[in-house]
């Protein structure tokens, strides 16, 4: 009992250690932003969670350069990659605050709930509609009410492709491989319904900690885009990969709507035409990648498709999740068929 009171002090401690380090870097932040121009410039500190050689970095330092460039320095760009400045649940609360002003990350339900519905596993069967419906004008209505919330959002792409599921236990062909395994999901409710719905048991914990989580065998596995498997190392403590492009979610640009409403009216104009560029350049490189990480994958994991008929369990499986946000008032039954006829070309 002693060693194990230890062990919770000790977590206990380094818990807190981490949240008093995170405000101190959102208090220097916070200050730094309210002297907000460095030599006349008017300054965007914008940071994520994955690492500088991910392509939502890279497509970041485009946004950089073009910004800049097009606004003839009139604004800079400082860009924090690999989670230096905290997790994307962090990352989302200083944008919030106005300690930074930009993220790209998972948390964008607090920018507008409404961006869940883009989670809603077999909502979208490709790239291609995927696509159609996140440049839709449905999909820009849904950005303009982040506005609501204190965000402003100037193009949603697509988070990084379609999700495929890793474990350590066996290969998944049907949902009943998925029963009763420990799998990480994002702090995201439909990923978290989505998980039990397969019957697996989810457990909620941020991308970066995930390596040592199955390392040490705290979950058997987890799903996320194969770009992310491949960035963050998944594939040296996976054995199984599973391509099923079950799902895949909305990936908005989140800035603070306070420092954008400060802008003078051109710069705003730049500043949304960069970023939308932004987007469309992390979508078509996580298009055209997607298939090569994937091979890449192949070379260290058992890989196995599951296409046509073959899916039709898992579609089954995951009806419920449809009913439950319906139910919770997430979203109306009208507004996915709406998604749905976006991602058809039919608006």
């Amino acid at each position: 009992m002693r060693t194990l009171h230890k062990k919770k002090s000790i977590q206990e401690r380094l818990a807190l250690f981490r949240f008093f380090c995170v405000v101190l870097i959102a208090l220097i932040m916070l200050i730094t932003a309210s002297c907000s121009k460095q030599d006349g410039a008017i300054v965007f500190k914008y940071a994520n969670e994955q690492p500088e050689p991910a392509i939502r970095s890279q497509s970041m330092k485009f946004f950089q350069k073009e910004l800049e460039k097009r606004s003839n320095g009139r604004i800079k760009v400082e860009l924090f990659f690999g989670g230096v400045l905290g997790n994307e649940r962090e990352l989302m609360d200083m944008v919030a605050t106005g300690a930074l002003q930009g993220t790209r990350g998972g948390f964008f339900a607090d920018a507008n709930p409404k961006f869940s519905l883009f989670n809603l596993p077999f909502l979208v069967e490709n790239w291609d509609q995927a696509m159609k419906l996140v440049n839709s004008d449905f999909m820009k209505k849904i950005n303009k009410e982040a506005e609501k919330n204190g965000f402003h959002v100037p193009a949603t792409g697509i988070s990084q492709g379609f999700r495929a599921h890793t474990n350590n236990k066996r290969a998944i062909k049907s949902p009943d491989d998925l029963k009763g395994l420990k799998m990480r999901v994002p702090s995201q409710e439909v990923y978290v319904q989505t998980a039990k719905a397969f019957g697996a048991n989810p457990q909620e914990i941020p991308y970066i900690e995930v390596y040592q989580s199955l390392q040490t065998g705290v979950v058997d596995g987890q799903d996320n885009a194969p770009s992310n498997i491949w960035d963050f190392k998944i594939f040296e403590v996976s054995k199984y990969l599973t391509i099923s492009n079950y799902a895949t979610g909305p990936d908005p640009f989140m800035v603070n709507a306070a420092w954008y409403q400060k802008l003078p009216v051109d710069l705003k104009t730049i500043f949304d035409e960069v970023a939308t560029q932004a987007i469309a350049e992390s979508d078509r490189m996580n298009r055209e990648k997607e298939s090569e990480f994937i091979s890449k994958l192949s070379e260290n994991m058992e890989v196995n498709f599951i296409k046509g008929k073959d899916l039709d369990p898992f579609r089954k499986a995951v009806e419920p999740v449809y009913q439950y946000f319906v139910d919770k008032g997430s979203f109306t039954m009208a507004e996915i068929e709406e998604a749905k006829s976006a991602a058809q070309g039919e608006q």
